[in-house]
């Protein structure tokens, strides 16, 4: 039943077992980048300790050294709301994509009844409400004791908080479906691929680090990135072995908290949600990997003539398609402009 449900749910142009396999991969080669940086911070953090030889226990170290930079559980929303215009200055800096300032981004508690599922999330108006607010939801750790509400900082740390600030509002959920408010297909609009929303929002983490956004903090930016994007990985290998290879609850938490080093709140709550749902989890990596090497396909093909502005605008403009559609609709477009010439 998964198979089927993969394939017209994400539409993608990998099977299920593809991009499980593909999942496996990244998370041994983001092991070896998350090795690298440990090793060349090691003695900045740990100058009177011998950097341990098992890798994984060494980058564990040093993400739990990171990760206690973090803000109060009394203080989440707000600095998330002081975050959202560096982000846009340095949008508008880089010249990456345009940001309509009429289209107003309100940071809020998560209404009760969308909660359980996940701690941020992105409410879109739709289609026929254009001038409505997009509500960035944000869960306040009232229900967690001290022990949960510090696990759970832990995990969306200093760095790890941008990164979801990137992903959820600017340039993530927010831009993309703004964009996709304004397309001229409403089905498009209406029906959208989750792959390509949650791949979307996934390339712009890495996407704003390769523009050089946290320069001034990096190697640590970087790391925890890697950590992020381990994540989803893991979430498809998660969802894939939990409905297709019968993994166990105690397998799926070793892998998310040893292997993709999360913290206990954040793993027994994505325990939660694969129970909840099947291959929504895949979307993440999936959408990514698509269009990060459609990106790529584009800069070769293009060469001088490729600027990442107009290529995010384009990718935007055809609605939230799936992105296999969208790489042939641009590919028909430029095949157009060059008969044209």
């Amino acid at each position: 039943l998964f198979d089927p449900k993969f394939t017209h749910d994400i539409q993608s142009g990998y099977s299920a077992s593809e991009i499980y396999l593909k999942a496996l991969n990244e998370k041994q080669e983001l092991h070896r980048k998350m090795a690298t940086i440990t090793t060349q911070l090691w003695k900045k953090y740990f100058p009177d300790i011998t950097q341990p030889t098992d890798d994984l226990k060494a980058i564990k170290m040093m993400i739990d050294r990171l990760s206690m930079r973090h803000v109060s559980r009394d203080s989440l929303i707000i600095a998330i709301r002081q975050q959202l215009p560096t982000l846009v200055s340095f949008i508008r800096d880089k010249n990456i994509v345009y940001l309509d300032p009429t289209k107003p981004l309100e940071v809020r508690e998560t209404p009760d009844y969308m909660r359980g599922v996940a701690g941020a999330s992105i409410s879109s108006p739709g289609v026929f409400e254009k001038s409505r607010p997009t509500y960035y939801n944000v869960t306040p750790l009232d229900d967690y004791n001290e022990e949960q509400a510090e696990s759970y900082l832990r995990e969306y740390n200093h760095y790890m908080l941008q990164i979801l600030n990137i992903h959820e509002a600017i340039p993530g959920h927010y831009v993309q479906l703004i964009y996709s408010n304004q397309a001229p297909s409403l089905v498009k609009s209406i029906f959208g691929n989750g792959a390509m929303i949650e791949g979307w929002a996934c390339y712009t983490e890495r996407m704003m680090l390769e523009e050089g956004y946290g320069a001034a903090e990096q190697p640590e930016m970087w790391l925890m990135y890697y950590k992020w994007n381990l994540r989803i990985a893991c979430n498809t290998i998660l969802d894939y072995s939990v409905h297709v290879l019968d993994m166990s609850k105690e397998q799926a938490m070793d892998l998310l908290t040893k292997e993709a080093f999360q913290q206990q709140t954040e793993a027994a709550e994505k325990w939660q949600r694969c129970q909840l749902t099947q291959v929504q989890l895949c979307s993440y990596y999936t959408g990514l990997t698509e269009i990060y090497d459609f990106r790529q396909s584009q800069k070769k093909t293009l060469g001088s003539a490729f600027n990442l502005k107009s290529f995010h605008e384009q990718f935007l403009s055809y609605g939230s398609a799936p992105v296999p559609e969208i790489k042939k609709m641009m590919e028909a477009e430029q095949q157009q402009k060059e008969k044209g010439k």
